[in-house]
């Protein structure tokens, strides 16, 4: 195939997936179309997490920004009666300003440091949600929170309506952030990660980078955090502790993060893992401990995630393909 061409096969394989996406919830129980609706939104929070550590940089506290921009939208719409449209957006703004205040501390630090300090930042924020009751509603949190306007007879309050929206809205903002790291910014996340005083010496401004990829990440898990809000129509500082961040990271290191679509074959494997077979037997409860030797048995037999399997199917696909001619099954096989 010569350079510049597109292989059809990633057509197909394209069609095949929007098709499969957009009749998806048609197959599916009331309970399974919002799990639906919930795992959309988490494909963009792995996916948004994972542009941050393009610049070698590991966060625990990016569920807590993403639970910045659900304060944000509620009390936007709740308090000020701002649209929910706009109110999501000036969320998805407000976490990404907060990441900006946070970046000029956190980013005198580097590696374990940084984690560590990316899980005190995110625990003073979930502090001042839970002892503050005007206007965060201390540990309860917030409830009826507007939802998503409805649009003539579509109510969003369903989920077949709102699985929908956030699929537009979560399809969009994928494309963008694959544009991102296409492009010479995202090349210059990956030398910062890998050669990071190279590319000062040539007049790269690390900090700057680094500030970039954190806003950016930070800006869509806000918007991940109002997409949730207005479906759920409650919140409190809970449902963003760093349980959930090991969730987020446990899906990035089971799918792998060395591609786009990485992390993205985490979190839908072990959602269906989770919703499928674990509450099938009975053992949803037992998630966290799950989850854990899921992660231990990645590690040890697939370290490069489930990503790493993609190239060896496709190399297995070509072999059958080139294959001689006339060869019996029995041979090929053999």
């Amino acid at each position: 195939m010569s350079r510049g061409k597109v292989n059809p096969w990633l057509w197909v394989a394209g069609i095949v997936l929007l098709a499969t996406l957009i009749a998806l919830p048609f197959g599916l129980s009331f309970s399974q179309r919002e799990v639906a609706v919930l795992l959309v939104i988490n494909v963009l929070l792995v996916s948004s997490y994972r542009l941050m550590t393009l610049t070698g940089e590991w966060s625990l506290g990016h569920v807590v920004i993403m639970g910045v921009g659900a304060y944000a939208s509620a009390l936007f719409s709740k308090r000020l009666g701002v649209p929910v449209p706009i109110s999501m957006l000036l969320g998805a703004v407000t976490a990404g300003a907060v990441a900006a205040l946070l970046s000029f501390p956190l980013f005198r630090m580097k590696g374990f440091y940084f984690l560590i300090g990316s899980f005190a930042a995110g625990e003073v924020i979930r502090l001042i949600w839970k002892y503050f009751t005007n206007p965060f509603g201390g540990p309860k949190g917030l409830k009826l929170i507007p939802g998503f306007p409805d649009i003539g007879p579509i109510s969003f309050f369903e989920p077949l309506p709102y699985y929908y929206l956030c699929l537009i809205v979560v399809g969009m903002s994928l494309f963008f952030l694959y544009r991102i790291e296409r492009s010479r910014i995202g090349l210059t996340f990956h030398a910062i990660h890998w050669q990071d005083k190279l590319a000062e010496s040539v007049g790269v401004n690390t900090f700057s980078y680094r500030m970039l990829a954190f806003v950016l990440a930070s800006t869509f898990a806000g918007l991940c955090g109002a997409l949730y809000v207005h479906y759920i129509g409650t919140i409190n500082p809970n449902r963003f502790d760093v349980e959930e961040m090991v969730f987020v990271l446990i899906w990035a290191i089971v799918g792998g993060t060395a591609t786009f679509y990485g992390p993205i074959l985490g979190v839908v494997v072990l959602t269906v893992i989770n919703e499928v077979i674990l509450r099938a037997l009975g053992f949803d409860t037992a998630r966290p401990m799950i989850y854990g030797f899921i992660l231990i048995a990645s590690v040890l037999f697939l370290p490069n995630g489930l990503e790493s399997l993609v190239p060896k199917l496709q190399a297995w696909r070509t072999s059958r393909r080139t294959a001689p001619e006339g060869t019996p099954a029995s041979e090929e096989k053999a």
